[in-house]
């Protein structure tokens, strides 16, 4: 190639580089001026499905542009995972994995756990939730280290509501039966704590582990008791509940829900949702509100998104696998 032709081709190459630049900016400058789908792999009404439709509400707001929520539950969250997949990456269609999805086993739920950045681009944080313990009253302790004395005294009688397993209900109960030296009876539903907090309310099953959005009616109701929250401290708003490290120090344990996106889908409009998402969860009323159900939207980078799940994955897929082998 003659020195004429390398620099009209060096020349071209930049050209073509600065035109794909100047597209994907421009893509984020107009984004979205359509609307945009978040893929859920919860179930309508559980508390991960509050947190995103709040947000996502929000996010109308701010765009100009509905927002609409899709919920695919099932298989463990495979399904789920694999609509989002299959997604165009052109922003319009974001996804919102729960833990669960992974920490998830692959003999529980094909094609999972999920990787960042392999499976998807991470945008940003929408919510954590603290596992609380809330027992049924006719089981007639008042504490945790009560309900811990009754089940070392009667092994594998008192009974726990499970709700999925790999989902942060079932690894938080794995958890504490491991840390206290206990065996609970475990009961499983397969419909989220909507089929399962009646037959705690009655007696039927002893407790249940669940995020406070999921239970609110029935401790409202004083159907069942809250004893304690597996926060590292203390919250503002539930002030009189204890933590479980007050009896077991250092444990702590919540579901959360992340924001992330098809691979492929451009850097601007990912910083331009991430951007986006800080304002929303910037709101002081807006968090109120939520921290009232017991959520908590703090703001992450899709860099800190991304070392936080695989911090996270480090501490439960361990527990995951001792709980399967068993």
């Amino acid at each position: 190639m003659t020195g004429c032709r390398y620099r009209f081709a060096v020349a071209g190459v930049c050209l073509l580089g600065l035109l794909a630049s100047s597209v994907a900016h421009a893509q984020a400058g107009q984004y979205p001026d359509k609307p945009v789908t978040i893929i859920s792999d919860a179930a309508p009404g559980a508390a991960p499905d509050v947190a995103t439709r709040s947000i996502a509400e929000k996010l109308s707001k701010i765009w100009g542009q509905q927002v609409v929520v899709v919920n695919h539950p099932g298989a463990n969250g495979s399904v789920a995972a694999r609509a989002a997949s299959e997604a165009n990456a052109d922003g319009y269609t974001l996804y919102t994995p729960a833990l669960s999805t992974f920490v998830a086993l692959p003999t529980v739920a094909p094609n999972l756990p999920l990787k960042l950045p392999r499976d998807f681009l991470p945008v940003g944080f929408i919510a954590d939730q603290p596992m609380f313990i809330a027992v049924a009253p006719s089981l007639g302790v008042t504490t945790l280290p009560q309900l811990i004395a009754l089940a070392k005294k009667e092994p594998g009688k008192v009974s726990i509501a499970t709700t999925g397993i790999g989902h942060a209900t079932h690894l938080t109960g794995a958890l504490l039966q491991e840390r206290a030296n206990i065996t609970l009876l475990s009961v499983p539903y397969t419909h989220g704590p909507a089929s399962a907090i009646g037959d705690v309310a009655t007696g039927r099953v002893s407790l249940i582990i669940e995020n406070y959005a999921g239970i609110i009616g029935s401790v409202k109701a004083g159907q069942v008791n809250l004893i304690a929250i597996a926060s590292a401290k203390r919250l503002p708003e539930f002030p009189d509940v204890p933590t479980v490290a007050e009896t077991l120090p250092g444990f702590a344990a919540s579901g959360w829900v992340a924001l992330v996106a098809p691979v492929g889908t451009p850097a601007p409009i990912i910083n331009k949702v991430s951007a986006d998402l800080r304002t929303v969860v910037s709101d002081a009323d807006f968090t109120k509100t939520l921290a009232a159900l017991g959520i908590y939207s703090p703001f992450m980078t899709p860099e800190e998104l991304q070392t936080f799940v695989a911090k996270e994955q480090q501490t439960w897929l361990p527990v995951l696998q001792r709980v399967s082998a068993k």
